[in-house]
């Protein structure tokens, strides 16, 4: 897995050694408001979240990355592509994500994150097109969404959550 670098951040590879950084990002509540209410109670959760994304790299050598704080060295969420299989029943496809620790958002992270994912993913891994998804009441995820150049195609349900769909065309 490349490392990625950006003005602010390090995007790397996420590790087991991430796993209470994972449990701090996973268990607050605010974090989870758009992803079903359910945040993690234990650290064997955010073991196997972890072993899920190492696993992930090993089938399909692409998954999220651990967003480091370059100034700080602090890990402050995770970022990046992955191969999704779950989200859409009708296809599956490349998404792009984020989730930072409430204490950095609002910072232009995510945005700075995706930016540098999409690059990755059209100029080094050559994907014809990347999608995204957000809660049509997520208004920071959308807002990012867009301001990356992401094009609405209309919304669709996931567990009984309305959820707007995004996608892009590789540009070169």
């Amino acid at each position: 897995m490349k490392i990625i670098e950006t003005e602010r951040l390090i995007l790397r590879p996420i590790t087991e050694q991430d796993v209470h950084d994972f449990f701090e990002l996973d268990s607050n509540p605010n974090v989870h408001v758009y992803l079903g209410n359910t945040p993690v109670k234990t650290l064997e959760e955010s073991e196997v979240m972890i072993a899920n994304i190492l696993k992930q790299y090993e089938t399909n050598h692409i998954g999220r990355l651990a967003l480091i704080e370059k100034n700080t060295n602090a890990f402050i969420g995770w970022s990046g592509l992955k191969y999704e299989t779950i989200l859409r029943k009708e296809f599956n496809y490349y998404d792009i994500g984020y989730r930072l620790k409430e204490q950095f958002w609002g910072k232009g992270y995510a945005t700075e994150a995706a930016l540098a994912s999409l690059d990755y993913g059209f100029k080094d891994l050559k994907l014809e097109k990347i999608g995204a998804a957000a809660d049509v009441n997520h208004i920071a995820s959308n807002t990012i969404l867009r301001k990356i150049g992401m094009q609405h195609k209309g919304t669709f349900e996931y567990e009984g959550d309305v959820c707007n769909w995004y996608e892009l065309q590789n540009p070169l």
